[in-house]
């Protein structure tokens, strides 16, 4: 049997599976990763991206933390691709219990997808810090400089920077997620970004798969293990 029909099966045959996604997963819809050649961490600019995307560099350099934002982090013509798509469908299928993702791009909803984890926040939530009055991402891509509210509060993308800590509700749900699950696919990240590659100790199921262009340092753990695109994989189940 083939490691498309392996997956097939384990996803057939499941009661419970969760999905595990990182960068990888959008990259087929144009967006850039973080880490890979043309990833953002390569690029150049005037601060480390990683010292951009901060709590203290956004309370102390805003007109430079939103010229980095609104240059990077603009997806709003970005569409769902395959994996998107497959798996908003098996969700609806009732094959799919959840997604836990690392992106912030929006997609998995845009797909069709109800019950999402996004770790890591979404571009499409956007808060005044003063009066907590919700902007959409729209909003935030066309202003001029610094997004400010009616209020003249600066308002502030709910994503999470560097510094900052996870949303308490979101770990609950994605923790007890993946430790209900019997089937968890790892797909499209490299595990290295904690705490949210931590959250895989939680599953104690049957079936482990990892679909991933580049190593994990969960391959050898992995009950299916896959190197391709992800979206590749998702469109010929």
């Amino acid at each position: 049997m083939d490691k498309i029909a392996q997956l097939r099966d384990i996803i057939q045959n499941s009661r419970n599976t969760v999905f595990f996604g990182g960068a990888g997963v959008s990259t087929e819809s144009g967006i850039p990763d973080f880490r890979s050649v043309d990833g953002l961490y390569n690029q150049q600019w005037k601060y480390p991206p990683e010292r951009i995307i901060s709590h203290s560099f956004f309370v102390s350099n805003l007109p430079e933390f939103y010229r980095f934002y609104k240059a990077k982090f603009n997806c709003l013509s970005a569409k769902p691709n395959p994996a998107h798509i497959k798996l908003a469908q098996l969700e609806s299928e009732g094959k799919l219990s959840a997604i836990v993702t690392q992106n912030i791009d929006g997609l998995h909803y845009a797909a069709g997808s109800k019950n999402v984890f996004e770790l890591h926040g979404s571009i499409h939530r956007n808060y005044c810090t003063k009066c907590h009055k919700f902007y959409d991402a729209e909003y935030i891509f066309s202003s001029e400089g610094i997004p400010t509210c009616d209020c003249g509060g600066v308002i502030k993308p709910d994503v999470v920077l560097y510094e900052e800590g996870l949303d308490d509700d979101v770990v609950n749900g994605a923790v007890n997620a993946i430790s209900r699950a019997d089937t968890l696919i790892i797909g499209g990240t490299s595990l290295v970004v904690y705490p949210a590659a931590g959250f895989i100790r939680y599953f104690h199921g049957k079936n482990l798969v990892i679909i991933n262009m580049s190593p994990t340092g969960m391959d050898s753990e992995a009950d299916l293990l896959i190197t391709d695109r992800i979206g590749k994989v998702f469109s010929e189940i």
